[in-house]
């Protein structure tokens, strides 16, 4: 079966699909630290078919670490959906990082990119803050969820934003007027490993813009935590990675991971944990915690502390919901993209 033939299939069953969404497509800015691991590659693709579906919005992705090929390979996979006008920011004071995989971005096949894209250096783009100001101020009142997975250096930055010539608003008017919900992917809300003190990475790697951003973040605007313990409960299948992408010669998905992770190793699924539970949250795919608060202790140790009218909740999942997560993830991350290049 040709290319272009099942990209007219999978546009047809998705404009099918649209019918029967009553619910207006969800506005999502995706924050994310795309570098060291491929789980926000896996992410950043699942946003896009969520969107072919009409489920979704990608509105910004906004870039948490520092690397030079960040910029250029987040554009790259957005082309390749067939969204290379998303607007992209990029922190300039952050972890820098060594990646396995943003090297693609510059693999060419007879004196073609491999996978087009218009941003050459991340010098080119604007800051995060500038991208996420500028995005909510755009969008209606209380409409916006925003995914951070990765460091809390943008929505720290963000909420601690003065008014500008993009709004008369602070980053904390601004985030109340506009943001309906924030999934964040950090911490860990059971021990690891029998590890009662566990030290998450995306907290570990920017303690204080972690707890800048629980410090200050609105009490009325709420956060819903995927912690460590859900995205390794829920991997996703290597089988995958062989079979399902076979569709395209060369699948930038597909060749992340295995220069991330190799074809033997099925890989956690956390970041891609909040997003699902961003776009879908009445699936049923996980169940919340309690509210409470999040407070992070200078070591970057997360605790969560319950309080009747608390800003913060974490999710759950139990094996019959962990068993639907992971069937639902395979499906989404290996869609064929709707905007099919010729």
């Amino acid at each position: 079966m040709s290319l272009r033939l099942i990209c007219g299939i999978v546009l047809a069953l998705l404009q099918l699909s649209e019918v029967s969404v009553a619910r207006e497509p969800v506005r999502v800015i995706f924050d994310t630290d795309i570098s060291g691991d491929v789980d926000d590659v896996l992410a950043l693709a699942m946003l896009h078919t969520l969107a072919d579906r009409g489920e979704c919005e990608l509105l910004a992705v906004t870039i948490s670490k520092i690397n030079p090929l960040t910029g250029p390979f987040t554009d790259a996979v957005n082309t390749f959906y067939g969204r290379g006008e998303i607007p992209i920011g990029v922190t300039r004071d952050a972890q820098r990082r060594e990646s396995r995989y943003l090297k693609l971005v510059n693999e060419k096949d007879e004196e073609e990119w491999r996978y087009p894209h218009d941003v050459r250096s991340n010098e080119d783009l604007p800051d995060a803050v500038t991208v996420l100001r500028k995005t909510l101020m755009a969008q209606p009142d209380h409409s916006v969820v925003l995914i951070q997975v990765g460091l809390a250096a943008n929505l720290a930055d963000l909420v601690e934003s003065k008014a500008d010539e993009i709004s008369p608003l602070s980053g904390k008017e601004l985030i109340r007027q506009k943001v309906s919900l924030v999934s964040v992917m950090a911490g860990a809300f059971e021990p690891i490993d029998g590890n009662q003190h566990f030290l998450e990475a995306n907290i570990r790697n920017g303690i204080k813009s972690m707890q800048r951003f629980v410090n200050q973040w609105p009490r009325e605007v709420p956060v819903i935590w995927s912690g460590f313990e859900i995205g390794i409960a829920v991997r996703y299948p290597r089988e995958s990675i062989a079979r399902d992408f076979s569709y395209r010669s060369h699948h930038i998905v597909r060749e992340a991971y295995l220069l991330h992770s190799g074809p033997e190793h099925d890989r956690p699924s956390w970041d891609l944990t909040s997003v699902l539970y961003a776009v879908r949250p009445d699936d049923g795919y996980f169940t919340l915690s309690q509210p409470g608060r999040v407070t992070v202790e200078d070591d970057g140790f997360l605790k969560f502390q319950p309080e009747e009218l608390g800003r913060d909740r974490y999710l759950e999942m139990n094996s019959e919901q962990a068993i639907r997560v992971r069937e639902v993830l395979r499906d989404l991350v290996s869609q064929p993209p709707a905007r099919c290049a010729p």
